[in-house]
């Protein structure tokens, strides 16, 4: 039989980097290790709670990082809580960008998003950064595979809408 230890440690070992890339997409760099270190404390403590599927296992951490982001957040009196921070992404990618026209469109997507509530960032960042599925992206958010695939096709149309507006 598997130790509590040992699903800790597989669970960590597979979900870490993930929850780190998570979490800098919504928290300032210097809360990232500490909310990081706070959610696998949480599952620890919660271990018996973790599901033995590894893809809903994933899931179940997800939505421990997204509730310790929040409060972190909420505690620090934070007005943008899950502003996903496109412009500090590394710089590499417009170095890559030879075309003026893919830095302007780049440049036209960060004020759209920018300009998008913040539950319509979270339910695209969850699908296009973090490359969940509906459903474990529903389960991070606590709602039916079917309520977040609604909530993902208004949240692109409404992206679209903001870029449209931008010509």
């Amino acid at each position: 039989m598997i130790t509590d230890e040992a699903r800790f440690r597989s669970t960590y070992a597979s979900s870490a980097d993930d929850v780190i890339r998570f979490l800098q997409r919504r928290v300032a760099p210097a809360l990232v290790e500490d909310i990081a270190a706070d959610s696998f404390l949480a599952v620890w403590r919660r271990i018996d709670d973790l599901p033995h599927d590894p893809s809903e296992a994933r899931a179940w951490v997800f939505g421990i990082a997204r509730r310790c982001a929040l409060n972190a957040l909420r505690s620090a009196g934070r007005q943008e809580a899950l502003a996903v921070r496109i412009a500090d992404e590394p710089r590499t990618h417009l170095v890559d960008l030879a075309d003026a026209e893919r830095v302007e469109t780049r440049l036209d997507l960060v004020t759209a998003w920018r300009r998008l509530e913040v539950d319509d960032q979270e339910t695209l960042a969850l699908t296009a950064f973090d490359e969940l599925t509906s459903g474990e992206a529903a389960e991070v958010l606590g709602i039916t595979p079917a309520a977040y695939r609604v909530r993902l096709m208004r949240a692109r149309r409404r992206l679209r809408d903001l870029l449209d507006q931008e010509d």
